[in-house]
């Protein structure tokens, strides 16, 4: 029973190593001013969807925490938030190498650039805000209530505002998604795979952070 329950383990770990092969091996296709920046496709996006996800789960844990009163919970969800902000992190970073090569600049000021690192600096915010209480259920309370508003900040950050004008982003601003002209076969065969194999990685580096955050706790009253 332990085993299946850490099946996700093992199957992020042969996913990641299937897509950062294929990434650099598969043949991309040939587009204007993309050419084969588009390998970027299997680190970046999957990356924020990664980090959507996580954010997802510890919003989630706080919504548990504040109905159910128990540590447990809002150990999950700073857990889970701290590697979805770490995932939002690695996911400016490489949407910033592939936008210089693609965009000619590092940062360009795009809508859903800026709203990214805003959604971060929330986040950031969240982690100093824990910092501030003593008590622990205090500070479980106040930044389980915090963390809701985060998710609720990000989603018109992320997914409306950038939609609302102009963008550089594919999908966004007026611009055709990936799906729409150049997410071929070969790259489905990798994106798929990359979008999963990150997500459970991000779940099993949240799973190990809560632990750690639990056996603190624990060693702190003893």
């Amino acid at each position: 029973m332990e085993k299946l329950k850490n099946f996700y383990k093992p199957l992020s770990a042969i996913l990641l190593i299937y897509v950062c092969i294929n990434a650099l091996l598969i043949n991309s296709p040939r587009l204007n001013i993309l050419n084969e920046t588009i390998r970027s496709l299997h680190f970046h996006v999957p990356m924020w969807f990664g980090m959507v996800f996580l954010l997802l789960i510890s919003f989630i844990y706080s919504l548990l925490y504040l109905k159910k009163n128990k540590l447990y919970f809002d150990d999950n969800a700073v857990a889970f938030a701290n590697t979805g902000v770490l995932f939002g992190f690695l996911g400016i970073l490489t949407g910033m190498i592939w936008a210089k090569f693609t965009w000619g600049k590092f940062w360009n000021g795009d809508p859903k650039q800026n709203g990214a690192a805003i959604t971060l600096l929330i986040y950031f915010s969240y982690m100093i805000l824990r910092k501030n209480f003593s008590d622990k259920k205090q500070k479980a309370k106040i930044s389980a209530i915090y963390n809701i508003f985060a998710f609720f900040a990000l989603i018109p950050l992320l997914f409306i505002l950038p939609r609302l004008t102009d963008s550089l982003h594919p999908g966004s601003g007026g611009n055709p998604g990936f799906n729409s002209y150049d997410l071929d076969y070969n790259l489905r065969l990798v994106f798929y795979p990359a979008v999963i194999g990150w997500f459970l990685l991000g779940f099993w580096i949240s799973k190990l952070i809560s632990y750690i955050i639990y056996i603190k706790r624990k060693n702190k009253k003893n």
